[in-house]
């Protein structure tokens, strides 16, 4: 209860700075009052192409993320079973971790259409968070208990259900908690270079053309909103599916 009083009253003192620094500065075009958001986000839905546009930007990054996903466990189930690959796949990895997201967008612009650029962006920013998470929880894994299970020839889902996935919980939600944000940071931030079509990026980068602050901002709250919300509910899946396999 306390600590949910203190994010209150954090939000409250953050809507308070931000509503002194709108006074302070008195233009609308420089920054716009939380007031102002406030009164257009009752209006924005009315833009045309809004749903479509929160559409088409949800199923790009989501589907970039859920990509990243399976084959960055799927790369570091090979690379706990295989050296070679992990060493294989490092110079690969240290690339995407080290060059900015601005350089892959414009790089990629050069082999993909604007419209499928934030799917590949935001899996190429995910894929090595996944990886290296679960390379990490792989190598952590009881050797003993995995022994023991091949001693008495335990069915690969079973070892699969009561091994390898309890041991390797604490990674995925760790690296699933991290790269679900950067999921969406990475893709906007694409969409924002490449103006795909009914896009959520080309509707900020349009409120920025015409000095739309009110728009910009209110566009900004609600991919805000839109990326919490997917993640709580990734979350709330992944912690419900191993309470219910620690539980079956």
């Amino acid at each position: 209860m306390e600590r949910k009083s203190g994010k209150l009253l954090a939000a409250l003192f953050a809507l308070f700075l931000w509503q002194l620094a709108a006074m302070l500065i008195k233009s609308d075009i420089i920054i716009a009052s939380p007031i102002d958001v406030l009164i257009r986000m009752t209006t924005i839905w009315q833009t045309e192409g809004f749903i479509q546009s929160i559409w088409f930007s949800f199923y790009h990054i989501a589907g970039g993320f859920f990509i990243a996903l399976l084959l960055g466990v799927f790369l570091a189930v090979l690379a706990g079973k295989f050296e070679f690959i992990e060493t294989l796949l490092l110079p690969f990895l240290v690339t995407v971790k080290t060059v900015p997201v601005a350089s892959f967008v414009v790089i990629c612009l050069m082999w993909l259409s604007a419209k499928n650029l934030s799917v590949f962006i935001s899996f190429l920013i995910v894929l090595p968070v996944i990886y290296s998470n679960v390379l990490e929880g792989i190598k952590q894994e009881d050797k003993g208990m995995l022994e023991l299970a091949e001693v008495y020839k335990m069915p690969f889902l079973r070892r699969l259900a009561y091994i390898h996935l309890p041991e390797l919980k604490p990674f995925l939600l760790s690296a699933c908690s991290t790269a679900l944000g950067m999921a969406w940071k990475a893709g906007i931030a694409a969409e924002i270079i490449g103006t795909p079509d009914g896009s959520i990026g080309k509707q900020l980068y349009y409120s920025k053309i015409y000095l739309d602050t009110d728009d910009l901002f209110c566009w900004t709250l609600i991919i805000v909103l839109i990326s919490v919300l997917f993640e709580k509910l990734c979350m709330w899946a992944l912690k419900a599916y191993y309470a219910r396999l620690e539980h079956g």
